[in-house]
């Protein structure tokens, strides 16, 4: 029960980071004076920290056990969100940021690591508890920092400070867990029942070359694609609504939506997933979702009468599409044969995805500042859309890694 706890109040933490400047990010620009290409730098900051950072973590889990390295990885977050609500500078801020985006970057690597080590006859269960409450992390970021700001009567500072109290109250479980004496796990078996061995008791084996896997290349592209479109809602939905009409202060409520959406996806999908050899309709679906979101978007900036109503059904749609994270997740799980191989995968795939990913929010940036529009960067997302699928569906083929 301790585990779930902690996995939980981890997961919870692994987007707050994000969604909480992303909803303030027009406020937080005007503060700085950022330009429309500094912001988009900071809108793809998550990305490159989760690349760069997740791309490490498998080497931080071998010196510290993978305990003691999401302790830290929380610890870590906790800090930099206090640290940038207090920030004078915006240098201190953009640090900042990126300490709390670290803690989080070693976090998203271990919980599909952890889901295995501590259940491995439960991966589908476990890993939809899991991206559940990111969803619902995510989802609160958006909805509740500027309510929280406003009641703390402390503008943007208190609402995006207030996040690192929950990054602190996720440190105290798995110390306790790591403080507990090493315990020998029985051999497990993976999705295809070969016997789990040679996994040193207060850690994971030494990774195996996952990169000369076209399954594995292929589900990195697939990881890469979604959290760049993730990413690209993240960043810039408040400022495609409020350019299409919207009152700027309420812009930012679909992400709300976008988040909520992420919740039944989040429960449903890694369950649909585990049942299944093959998972190729279930990418299919959440592809097909973000682009009908984006054409909703599209159809609200042409459109601006009906742009409440499309706002609102554009950001329903993204929200199943980011169904393909719970998704991709649960089949870095499903393509281990057991946890030797998936501290491998997941940091190969997570932080290759997320650096491939990296550039999305701010070439989006860059293309509504040179042509003063949506149109060309909904687009280029929707481009986007055809990699994702294409690796999707070959990262969804039966077999495994390793």
């Amino acid at each position: 029960m301790l585990v779930l706890v902690g996995l939980v109040a981890v997961a919870l933490n692994l987007r707050t980071a994000v969604t909480s400047l992303g909803v303030l990010l027009p406020e937080v620009a005007r503060h700085w004076g950022m330009s429309g290409l500094l912001a988009g730098v900071l809108t793809a900051l998550p990305v490159l920290v989760f690349g760069a950072v997740g791309a490490l973590a498998p080497a931080l889990v071998g010196l510290l056990g993978p305990e003691r390295a999401v302790s830290l990885a929380m610890l870590a977050a906790a800090a930099g969100l206090a640290a940038r609500a207090v920030a004078e500078t915006v240098g201190l801020f953009v640090a900042a940021t990126g300490c709390a985006l670290a803690g989080a970057a070693v976090g998203n690597v271990l919980m599909p690591a952890l889901v295995t080590r501590w259940f491995p006859a439960r991966i589908g269960a476990a890993t939809a508890l899991c991206t559940t409450a990111l969803a619902v992390g995510m989802a609160g970021g958006a909805a509740l920092t500027g309510p929280a700001g406003a009641l703390l009567d402390g503008g943007w500072r208190a609402g995006l400070g207030v996040w690192a109290a929950l990054a602190l109250a996720a440190v105290p479980p798995w110390l306790l867990i790591a403080s507990r004496p090493p315990r020998r796990h029985p051999a497990t078996t993976g999705p295809t029942g070969a016997a789990e061995a040679g996994v040193p008791p207060g850690g994971i084996a030494e990774p195996v070359p996952v990169w000369r896997v076209p399954s594995a290349r292929a589900l990195l592209v697939f990881f890469g694609c979604q959290s760049l479109n993730a990413y690209v809602v993240l960043g810039w939905l408040p400022s495609m609504l409020a350019d299409a009409g919207w009152d700027p202060a309420a812009a930012g409520l679909p992400l709300a939506l976008v988040g909520a959406m992420s919740v039944p996806m989040s429960i449903l999908l890694p369950a649909l997933a585990a049942r299944r050899a093959d998972q190729r309709g279930l990418v299919t679906l959440t592809t097909g979702s973000y682009a009908l979101g984006y054409l909703a978007l599209w159809a609200a900036v042409a459109v601006p009468p009906a742009a409440a109503g499309l706002g609102w059904a554009g950001a329903a749609l993204l929200g199943a599409g980011n169904g393909a994270f719970p998704l991709a997740i649960t089949l870095i799980g499903l393509r281990s044969r057991g946890a030797d191989v998936i501290a491998a995968l997941s940091g190969f795939v997570q932080g290759g995805g997320y650096l491939l990913a990296a550039s999305g929010p701010v070439v989006i940036g860059l293309l509504h500042q040179l042509t003063d529009g949506w149109p060309v960067p909904l687009a280029a997302v929707l481009g986007t859309l055809v990699v994702q699928q294409l690796s999707g569906r070959r990262a969804a083929r039966p077999g495994t890694v390793g």
